[in-house]
C-alpha cells in the first residue's frame, strides 16, 4: 500500500477514534447530569442504618420524580389555561331585557315578568348591590375560608385527595374561585371518571390561580353570585331574588338571603315551591354555617330562623306574548341594521304597562260574554282541549299615543302561549266601514262639504263607474233616502250614500289618501267595492291610519322601541317620533268632527249611552256581511286604539252581532281605564296643536308593518 494512502487511512481512524471518544464523554456527562440526583441522594443516605438506608433512598427519589413530573405537568397546564380568555369569566350570558316605557320589566295582565329576549334568565347585579349578609352567607357555606386563602384551600384540597383515595370519587374541596372558573368555562362534564375528575379538577385549579390574580375579591364574588344556577332557568341572584320572593337581591332579608344560599347545592331536590320544608332546613344550616364563621351571633340566627318565609307563587315565565312578538319583528331588523351584537342588551319600549293590562284582560273579558250569548255557534275558549290550532273567538287590539305615534299597548289574541299568531300584525282582514271615513277625506279634498245633499237611494245598475251591472250594494236598515247631508251620511254609516261621495272623489284620489294614511295599497283592488272595505289590513295599520283624525291629517309612525342600550347604560340605538302631513288638515279636521258626531249620535252612540264613557272621542265601527268580522276604530285627544273581533277561519261570528256590540266593548274598557291614568290627558279634540311634522315620502307607500327602509330613519347613536 502507497505510504500517502496509508498515512490517509491512519488519519481517519484517528479522527473516528476522537469522535467516539467525544460521544463517549457527552454520553458520560448527560448520564452523570440525570444520576446527579440519585447519586446525592446515595451520599446522603450512606451513614444511615441498613434497614433505613434503602426505604429512604427509595422515598427520595420517588419524591425527586414525582416532583419533576409535576412540575412538567404544572407547566403543561397553566400554558392550556393561558387559552382560556379571562374576559369570559366577566362577560356572561345574560338575556336582553325588555323595558315598558315606565323602565320596568314587561310584563302580562297575570303580572309575571315576560320581559327577556335571548340568552340565559339572568340579569346582571354589581356587589353593592347584594346585601352584605347573603355575601356572608354565601362565603359561609361555599369557602368559609375565601377571604384568607388564594386560589387554593390546600386543606379543603388534602380532604378531597383522602376521599378520591378511600371513595373513589372526587367531591368538594372547590374554592368560589374554582367554582367561577368551572361556571365560567363549563369544565364539568358528566360521567367524567376519576381520571377526568382529575383532570378537570388541575384545569380550574390554574384557571382560579389566573382568576385570583387579575380580579379583586369582591369581584370574583360579584362574578360568582351573577353566574350561579338556582333550578330551571334560573341564574344568577338578582333572577332568583325576583323568583323566589317578588324581589330585588338588594331587599333581600337575613333569612331569605340563608334560604337562597341552602338551595343552591340541589335547587330542584330543596325548591321551596315544591319542598317548602326541605328549603327550610337548608336555611338553617345556613345560618349555623353563618354563627360558625362568626358573621352573625346566636340570637340573630335564632331570630331569623323564627321568621316565617313569603315564597311567591310560582310563575311560568314563559315567552308567550304577543307585545313581546312586535318588539322581537323590530328589534331583529335594528339589530341587523346597525349591526348591533344581540344578548345581553336593554330595550326599552314605548310600551305602557297599565293599558297592556287592560287590553288584554279586556279582550278575554268581552269575548268570553260573547261566547256566554243564546245561539254562539262555535266552541268556546274553555273548551278547547290543547291539541292543534284553537279555534274560538278571537281579537286583537292595538293602542296608539296620538303625539309620537308609540305603541302603548297590543294584544294579537286571547293567549300567546295557546296561539303564536298574532292578530294585531299578521291578521289582515277585511275592514269594511272602517274605511268610510278616508273616502270622505279624500271628498272633502275634491271640493265636497259636510252639509251639501247627496242622494241616499239604491244604486241603479251601472250608476257608479267600474261597477258590475248587478252590483247594488243596500244600506245595513234596508231603509233609502232621496237625500241627505254627505255628513250624515257618515255619522250614520249609510252605503247608498257612501259609496256616491266616494265616486265624486274619484278612486284615483281615494288611493292617493289610503296610500298616505298607511294602507298597503296593493290589498286594494280598483273596483267599486273596495269603496266598503272589502279589502283587508291589520288592526295595527287601522289604528295607525286613524291618528290622522285627532292629529289634524299629521300621521307619526308608529314605532315600539324608544332605544336600546348595553348592560352599561350606553346608548346603542336611539328613536323618536316621526311624522308627515297625510292628509290636508282642514278636511281631517272635517272628518274629525264627524267621528265625533258618530260617538254621539251615530253607531258608536253606546259608548255614551250604554258604556257611560264622556270623554271627547270619535270613532267608526265596521262590520263585515256575515258578520264575519267586527271592528271597532276610534280615538280622544290622547289615545287613538283599533279594535277587531273574528273568527280565524272567516266564519260567521253571531247572527246579528255588529261591530258595535263585539268590538266596541273592548275599546270602551281599555279608553275608560286609560282616561283614569294620570300620565293620559285627554281634552277637547279640536285644532290647534302643535305638531313637529317631518316630510317623509318613503314612509308613505307601506307604514304598517315597519319596513326595512324606514328604520334608518331613527337616530343611531354612534
Amino acid at each position: 500500500m502507497p505510504p500517502k494512502k496509508k498515512a490517509r487511512k491512519k488519519v481517519a481512524r484517528k479522527k473516528s477514534a476522537n469522535k467516539k471518544k467525544k460521544a463517549v464523554k457527552f454520553n458520560f456527562a448527560a448520564r452523570d447530569f440525570f444520576l446527579a440526583p440519585f447519586r446525592l441522594i446515595v451520599l446522603l443516605t450512606s451513614k444511615l442504618p441498613a434497614w433505613l438506608k434503602w426505604p429512604a433512598r427509595v422515598g427520595l427519589s420517588g419524591a425527586f420524580v414525582g416532583a419533576i413530573f409535576g412540575a412538567f405537568l404544572s407547566l403543561v397546564y397553566y400554558i392550556i389555561a393561558c387559552t382560556y380568555d379571562l374576559e369570559d369569566v366577566v362577560q356572561m350570558p345574560a338575556r336582553t331585557e325588555i323595558q315598558d316605557r315606565e323602565g320596568h320589566i314587561l310584563k302580562n295582565s297575570a303580572g309575571q315578568e315576560i320581559g327577556f329576549l335571548h340568552g340565559k334568565n339572568r340579569r346582571i347585579v354589581s356587589y353593592e348591590d347584594v346585601p352584605s349578609h347573603f355575601v356572608d352567607a354565601l362565603i359561609a357555606q361555599e369557602d368559609k375560608r375565601f377571604r384568607s386563602h388564594g386560589a387554593v384551600d390546600f386543606r379543603s384540597m388534602a380532604r378531597v385527595a383522602w376521599r378520591a383515595l378511600t371513595r373513589g370519587k372526587l367531591e368538594g374541596g372547590g374554592t368560589l374561585s374554582m367554582q367561577l372558573a368551572r361556571n365560567s368555562y363549563a369544565l364539568k362534564k358528566r360521567d367524567e371518571g376519576i381520571l377526568g375528575g382529575i383532570h378537570r379538577k388541575i384545569l380550574e385549579t390554574f384557571i382560579a390561580v389566573r382568576i385570583e390574580s387579575n380580579f379583586e375579591k369582591n369581584e370574583i364574588l360579584e362574578h360568582y353570585m351573577n353566574r350561579i344556577f338556582w333550578g330551571g332557568s334560573v341564574r344568577g341572584v338578582e333572577v332568583a331574588a325576583h323568583t323566589y320572593f317578588n324581589k330585588s337581591a338588594k331587599e333581600l332579608t337575613l333569612e331569605e338571603a340563608a334560604l337562597l344560599v341552602g338551595i343552591i347545592r340541589a335547587p330542584n331536590k330543596f325548591s321551596p315551591f315544591r319542598h317548602p320544608e326541605k328549603a327550610e332546613l337548608q336555611r338553617d344550616w345556613v345560618l349555623e354555617k353563618m354563627v360558625e364563621n362568626k358573621a352573625i351571633t346566636q340570637d340573630e340566627a335564632d331570630a331569623a330562623r323564627e321568621k316565617s318565609l313569603k315564597i311567591a307563587s310560582p310563575n311560568n315565565l314563559r315567552e308567550g306574548s304577543y307585545a313581546l312578538d312586535a318588539i322581537r319583528r323590530d328589534l331583529k331588523r335594528i339589530l341587523e341594521k346597525e349591526n348591533i351584537r344581540d344578548g345581553g342588551l336593554i330595550i326599552e319600549t314605548t310600551l305602557d304597562p297599565n293599558i297592556q293590562e287592560l287590553a288584554e284582560r279586556s279582550v278575554e273579558k268581552r269575548l268570553a260574554q260573547v261566547e256566554q250569548r243564546r245561539g254562539f255557534p262555535h266552541q268556546k275558549r274553555s273548551e278547547w282541549n290543547g291539541r292543534g290550532d284553537p279555534n274560538y273567538l278571537q281579537g286583537a287590539a292595538v293602542v296608539i299615543d296620538n303625539e309620537t305615534g308609540g305603541v302603548l299597548a297590543i294584544v294579537g289574541g286571547r293567549n300567546a302561549n295557546e296561539s303564536q299568531f298574532n292578530r294585531a300584525l299578521q291578521s289582515e282582514r277585511q275592514i269594511g266601514s272602517l274605511f268610510k271615513p278616508f273616502m270622505f277625506l279624500a271628498a272633502f279634498d275634491q271640493g265636497i262639504k259636510p252639509y251639501d245633499l247627496i242622494s241616499d237611494a239604491p244604486i241603479r245598475p251601472g250608476e257608479i263607474p267600474g261597477g258590475s251591472p248587478d252590483w247594488r250594494p243596500a244600506n245595513s236598515d234596508g231603509k233609502y233616502y232621496k237625500e241627505i247631508r254627505v255628513r250624515t251620511a257618515l255619522i250614520q254609516s249609510r252605503n247608498t250614500s257612501a259609496i256616491r261621495v266616494a265616486a265624486a272623489a274619484g278612486m284615483g284620489n281615494i288611493v292617493a289618501v289610503a296610500r298616505s294614511s298607511g294602507f298597503d295599497i296593493s290589498n286594494i283592488p280598483l273596483v267599486p267595492s273596495s269603496f266598503l272595505g272589502s279589502w283587508g289590513a291589520s288592526p295595527e295599520a287601522v289604528a295607525s291610519a286613524y291618528t290622522i283624525f285627532p292629529n289634524g291629517g299629521t300621521r307619526f309612525r308608529p314605532y315600539y322601541i324608544q332605544a336600546i342600550k348595553d348592560r352599561s347604560g350606553e346608548v346603542l340605538w336611539k328613536n323618536g317620533p316621526i311624522a308627515y302631513q297625510a292628509a290636508d288638515e282642514r278636511s281631517a279636521w272635517e272628518v274629525s268632527r264627524i267621528l265625533e258626531d258618530v260617538n254621539k249620535s251615530g253607531t258608536g252612540r253606546s259608548i255614551r249611552s250604554t258604556y257611560g264613557f264622556r270623554a271627547p272621542s270619535g270613532g267608526k265601527t265596521g262590520t263585515t256581511n256575515g258578520p264575519t268580522d267586527g271592528w271597532y276604530a276610534g280615538y280622544t285627544s290622547a289615545l287613538t286604539c283599533a279594535v277587531w273581533v273574528g273568527m280565524d277561519r272567516g266564519e260567521t261570528i253571531l247572527r246579528g252581532s255588529s261591530g258595535a256590540s263585539l268590538a266596541l266593548p273592548i275599546w270602551v274598557d281599555i279608553m275608560k281605564g286609560a282616561d283614569r291614568l294620570p300620565n293620559i290627558k285627554n281634552g277637547p279634540i279640536a285644532p290647534g296643536r302643535e305638531l313637529i311634522v317631518e316630510p317623509v315620502e318613503d314612509v308613505i307607500p307601506r307604514a304598517i308593518p315597519v319596513e326595512d327602509d324606514e328604520i334608518p330613519r331613527a337616530i343611531p347613536v354612534r
